[in-house]
Parts: structure tokens; sequence; C-alpha cells
């Protein structure tokens, strides 16, 4: 029979590797069960400034500065070419890091796992989770490895299986948000055309009426380009996903004029419906981290943000809950609190993001009561309770709804017909 471990945890993303090694540095003993086996091709492919203090504390920042480009903004445009906004990280409201990472998911997640077994972490690939037993002291996780079946026992049991959620599944907690129901569809391309200097390292967002893509540069010559619209809609056009993303690509001159030299060089990927969150995020064994917990939107890239930050906070509440189990309601609850108040954040936002008045604000940038600054701030994931941010954002908000109603910034078309291709170094 299989050791009793302190936790098992289902799943060996950001979410599942970084509590791996917290965990185990932490004197515990942990075993990762991930279903694939690494690497495998991923989305979430750009990172956030302030996930920069968890690599910093994983221990892993040389590991990245080593193999993956750094990220030192975003630029948000029309896809009509008349409005376009750089965010340059370092002048975000309190920024601390001016910079984070383009990663390439893949070798992203295995440098995370690696890292984790290194610090003494237990991890089985190929290896799925087959049933659950719950049990008042303990939790069973009943596994296949290659073919062969055996039992894994833990204390606790910290859930970061994605979106499939196997305790969410088990305990059918999973709720859709009615308002995003998305469909994406994305590849990678070898040279297309970008800024030169430190620019070209931004993703760029681009703005549609009824749909917006992101370019992300994942090295010096590969590039991710992907697109977010309706389901609706995407079904309305009886396309097949790589023949969609094609001829979008063409029908928008704000990419169309970047890709002379491009080349397709991976299979186009789709997903849809792909934004929940789970009705509770706790039980008396078990956590949910990462997008098993929630998925909000690929905009914003706060997938492996919001991943990376709840494997963090997951640890330290089952670390507190290994050493006196008498803490284990409060540090559950307030763990569940804090993930569920940063996913309300930007649930806002994103819900913000796809109303027309929100792009005609976000590309014309005020300083007046350092708005822009607290936007980049958000965008860097300065997700911090302080007042400052906080009233900010309310007028950000604000002025977001008066637009509806009154030009208070200029109002832009967000037709691709109606354009004006942006420059562009080849």
């Amino acid at each position: 029979m299989d050791p009793l471990y302190d936790v098992a945890i289902i799943g060996g993303g950001p979410s599942g590797s970084t509590a791996a090694t917290f965990l185990v540095r932490q004197g515990h003993k942990v075993i990762v069960l991930e279903r694939e086996q690494f690497p495998r091709f991923h989305i979430g492919e750009s990172l956030l400034p302030h996930s920069m203090d968890a690599f910093e504390r994983l221990g892993v920042v040389e590991k990245l500065d080593a193999r993956f480009l750094p990220k030192y903004g975003a630029e948000i445009t029309t896809s009509c070419g008349t409005n376009s906004a750089k965010i340059f990280f370092k002048d975000g409201l309190c920024a601390k890091h001016d910079r984070a990472y383009q990663v390439t998911r893949s070798e992203f997640d295995k440098v995370l796992l690696d890292h984790a077994a290194e610090n003494g972490a237990a991890v089985l690939e190929k290896t799925s989770v087959e049933s659950l037993d719950f049990g008042p002291d303990e939790v069973g996780i009943n596994i296949k490895t290659e073919g062969e079946t055996r039992k894994v026992r833990a204390r606790y049991l910290l859930d970061c299986s994605g979106r499939g959620s196997v305790v969410g599944q088990y305990f059918k907690l999973k709720q859709n948000y009615a308002n995003l129901k998305k469909f994406s569809v994305f590849a990678h391309y070898e040279n297309v055309g970008r800024d030169e200097g430190i620019t070209g390292s931004f993703i760029r967002l681009i703005r549609g009426r009824d749909r917006w893509f992101w370019m992300i540069p994942l090295t010096p010559t590969k590039m991710s380009i992907g697109i977010v619209l309706d389901i609706v809609d995407f079904k309305a056009m009886k396309k097949a996903p790589e023949q969609m993303l094609d001829d979008a690509i063409r029908e928008q001159p704000q990419i169309w004029s970047r890709m002379t030299n491009a080349t397709r060089v991976t299979e186009v990927h789709s997903a849809s419906d792909y934004s929940y969150r789970n009705t509770s995020l706790l039980g008396d064994r078990w956590l949910l981290a990462g997008d098993a917990a929630g998925f909000i939107d690929p905009i914003f890239s706060t997938g492996v943000f919001l991943g990376i930050r709840s494997g963090e906070q997951a640890a330290h509440a089952l670390h507190a809950a290994l050493k006196n189990p008498l803490t284990r309601t409060a540090e559950f609850r307030k763990y569940e609190k804090n993930v569920n108040r940063v996913m309300d954040l930007y649930l806002r936002f994103v819900s913000n993001w796809y109303k027309p008045q929100f792009a005609e604000v976000i590309t014309n940038p005020t300083h007046r009561l350092k708005l822009a600054a607290t936007v980049n701030a958000v965008l860097a994931g300065n997700l911090s309770n302080s007042f400052s941010l906080w009233w900010r954002m309310e007028v950000f908000y604000l002025v977001v709804f008066l637009q509806r109603f009154f030009p208070l910034c200029p109002r832009v078309s967000l037709d691709p017909r109606q354009t004006v291709p942006s420059g562009v170094a080849n």
C-alpha cells in the first residue's frame, strides 16, 4: 500500500506545481498526479508582472530568464486602426516589477513541474484519476498509471486539474457565466512582423466590433495568434476553425499587414464555453485552485496569474491545516474568500471589455487622477485592497458607463474595413 501523503495534487500545471513546491519546502510529503506527459501544448502564454514575486519565492527566476522572452507591456488597439494605447508596466501605479514573460506553455509548465520534483515532490505523469473516496481523516485517490491501477492516500486533496476540475465534477459545482459564452481559435506562426525594440515584446490586443484578437510574441521569431468571439457567431459562419482563423486574419489589417512572411507552424486549436466558476472551492479535505476553481476569459492574461497565485495561497492554507488541524476551517474559508475576491475583480474588468465603449476609453488613456496608471496596475496583476487603487478603478468604470451616453472619448468604428494599417518594422 502506498504511504499516506500529506497532500495529493491533481494536475501538474502552474497551480499544481507551484503548490507542490511550496508545500514540500515546508516539510510536507506531496504527490502530484498529472494526466499527460510533459511537455504538452497549452494556451495561456502571456504572464503578468505580479507573478514575479511568486517566481522569486519559488526560486525559478534564473530558469525562466534563460528560456523565455521578457514582456514589458501591452498594446491595445482598435480594429479600425484609429486608436492604439501602449502600456508599459513600469508606469503602473505602485509598480514593483517592470516585466513578466511571454512563454511557450509546453516549456514553461515543464520547468515548473520539474522544479517541484527537484524540490522533493513525487510526480506521476501519464496518470489518470479514476475515482475518489472521501473519508473523515483522509482522501483515497484511485489512479491508473500506464495501465496499472492503485490507490493513493492523502490527508488533503488539492485539485489543480484545470477546466476538467475532477473534484468540481464529482460534486457538480461548475457554473458557466451566461454572459461569456465564447469561442476561441488559435495557432503559432513564424516570422510575423513585429515592432523593433522593447515594444516588440508586447502582447497586442486588437478589439473589433464582435471579436478580439491576440498577438503574443513567444520567441524572437514565433508568435501566437488567436481570436475570440461569441459561440453563436462562430456557429453562424459555418466554417471549420482553420478556415475561420485564416479568413479572420486576412480581414483584419492590423494583423494581416504583419503577415507578409508568416508561416503557420502548429495545428489550429480551438476551445469554447470555457468561462465558469465552481460554487464552492473547499471541503473538509479538499481545495480547488487554478482553472479547477474557475476560469474567466483569456483577455488580460489572467489564467496563469490566477493559477500561480491560488496555488501559492492554497499551499499556505494546507500548511496551516496540517500544522494545526483546528485552524483548517478558518484557513480554508479565508483562502476561498481571497480567490473569489480576485476572480470577482477580473470578472468585472472582463465584462466591461466586451462593451464597445470600453475600447474607446482604454485606448484614450488619461493621466488625470492617475487613471491610466491604475488600469496599468490592474493589467499587471496588482489586486491589492488599497483604497487608492479601488476608488480610481471606480472612476474608470464610471467613465466607461458614461461613455455609452456621452462621447467623453472620441467614438471609433471598430470596423476593419475603415482601417488605418499600423506601421511595423519588419
